[in-house]
């Protein structure tokens, strides 16, 4: 396809499109004449993977640069995947306690989830951890056990949904929108749940 119908299909602008081909975002088309380049599906799945990153995950471009090209260098689904996800824990301004690292990796034990050691969604739980200490509400293990477990559940449901894929860069920008637009439904859930279990009180 051209350009033009590149555009139409992804629903970006065509000047978008060539900024995104300039900054190395989207791969060069196939050059067919002096002026025109010939595009197919996986520049197509690439633009709605940047627009992913982009519009549902808030990401900057030099972020978006990163995760493209970790997720062209990535040799599985499973580091594909990784690569996404790691990109939408959020920053840490702060080390986490020591406490709360202890009380990460515990409960990473108890429930035998192997993680890459430089994961950082182990920081984000730490310091999530720190935070409800500080605010007199702490995690004790029997709650996080309890949210582990229903996140299994989740989980269980999620993944295969994702690796049915073939595409790594599909399953990626499913992944992202995925996890983002259905965080959402998590939380109304608990919160429904939460009034259903007070009414029964």
């Amino acid at each position: 396809m051209r350009l033009a119908e590149l555009a139409a299909r992804s629903g970006l602008p065509t000047a978008t499109i060539k900024y995104y081909l300039r900054a190395g975002l989207v791969p060069p088309g196939a050059t067919e004449g002096a002026t025109w380049a010939r595009y197919d599906e996986s520049h197509l799945r690439r633009l709605r993977l940047v627009r992913a990153l982009t519009d549902v995950a808030g990401l900057a471009l030099d972020e978006v640069r990163a995760v493209v090209a970790a997720l062209d260098a990535s040799g599985s689904q499973h580091e594909a995947r990784g690569v996404a996800q790691w990109h939408l824990s959020p920053p840490v301004e702060e080390e986490p306690s020591e406490e709360s690292r202890r009380q990460v990796e515990a409960l990473l034990t108890r429930h035998g989830w192997d993680l890459e050691p430089e994961s950082p969604h182990r920081r984000s739980l730490a310091a999530a951890l720190d935070t409800l200490d500080e605010l007199d509400f702490a995690a004790t293990d029997e709650v996080l056990d309890a949210y582990a477990e229903a996140a299994a559940s989740v989980a269980a449901v999620d993944v295969p949904r994702v690796t049915s894929e073939t595409d790594p860069i599909v399953a990626a920008e499913k992944l992202i929108i995925g996890t983002l637009l259905y965080e959402p439904v998590l939380t109304t859930l608990r919160r429904m749940a939460h009034e259903a279990d007070s009414v029964g009180r």
